[in-house]
């Protein structure tokens, strides 16, 4: 579904309770996620060995790391030459 439908199917009072709905019980992979980390950290940690691995394990251990672009902050001369760009192009 797009946004366009979405929109064409719902008010906004619908969505605004729905974006509350999710704060409180959230969805998707993020907490499909956590809660398979949580399952394979406990596994891991009943038969962990602690003479060999002392820290136990932590749902994080077993989660995937989705990497962020770096993103690097712009210096004043950068910004300058965007201006300058925006200015050119509006006139």
């Amino acid at each position: 579904m797009t946004v366009k439908e979405l929109l064409s199917r719902i008010d906004s009072q619908e969505l605004t309770e729905w974006m509350v709905y999710y704060t409180l019980e959230p969805w998707g992979t993020e907490v499909e996620d956590l809660r398979t980390g949580i399952v394979a950290s406990t596994i891991a940690n009943v038969n962990r060995d602690p003479k060999k691995q002392k820290k136990p394990f932590a749902p994080k251990d077993f989660m995937p790391i989705w990497d962020k672009p770096k993103q690097q902050e712009q210096t004043v001369e950068e910004q300058k030459k965007i201006i300058e760009m925006w200015k050119s192009i509006l006139g």
